[in-house]
């Protein structure tokens, strides 16, 4: 794990996602939670890019919990993985992550995460975008149903967990963290240029 400086401002998490807690707990940070507001997630807009989607939506939870922060750096993140031009959010069921399965099998896919840092009380704020190219095998779909079956696709983008060890899911380029859902090296140069 890299070592970092403790930060001289409290580090707060806008997202109520385990994963991305996990993340920065296992890299040594400390951090409070505060969780944006479920209609500070919402929209997609049919004219944006995968990239200009999590820079925005990022933005907009960093927004909506800065004004709860005093005084710190509030850290926002939004993940998406993109297939054949389809950006591929949380699935709504079962269904439909067996469809996000079914697309992205046997394809090169990405996965993009929008990082938002906002400093209070001054009102910096800083957004950038990580990419990751990733593979899947062309499983059958007997290893998709199985996997279905585990739920553990629920609550994440493009409904798989990179962390749940599938051996059919492959990063050719970028981060590893990025696909769990916080790009641990870009955050690291976020802060380094923030604190």
């Amino acid at each position: 794990m890299p070592h970092h400086p403790s930060l001289p401002l409290p580090l707060i998490l806008a997202s109520g996602s385990p994963r991305r807690r996990d993340l920065l707990r296992q890299a040594g940070y400390e951090y409070g939670v505060i969780v944006p507001s479920p209609m500070a997630e919402c929209g997609v807009c049919s004219r944006e890019t995968p990239p200009e989607l999590v820079a925005r939506l990022a933005w907009q939870k960093a927004a909506d919990v800065a004004p709860q922060v005093d005084r710190g750096l509030v850290l926002a993140c939004d993940t998406v993985a993109e297939c054949l031009g389809q950006i591929l959010g949380k699935p709504a069921d079962r269904t439909h992550a067996r469809q996000m399965l079914r697309l992205l099998r046997g394809r090169v896919h990405h996965v993009y995460s929008g990082l938002c840092l906002w400093r209070r009380p001054d009102d910096v704020k800083h957004v950038e975008v990580a990419v990751t190219r990733l593979r899947m095998d062309p499983v059958s779909d007997a290893e998709l149903e199985s996997y279905l079956e585990t739920e553990q696709w629920r609550g994440k983008a493009g409904a798989f967990g990179y962390q749940d060890g599938l051996d059919w899911l492959h990063v050719e380029e970028g981060s590893e963290s990025n696909v769990v859902g916080l790009p641990m090296e870009l955050l690291e140069r976020m802060l380094a240029t923030l604190v």
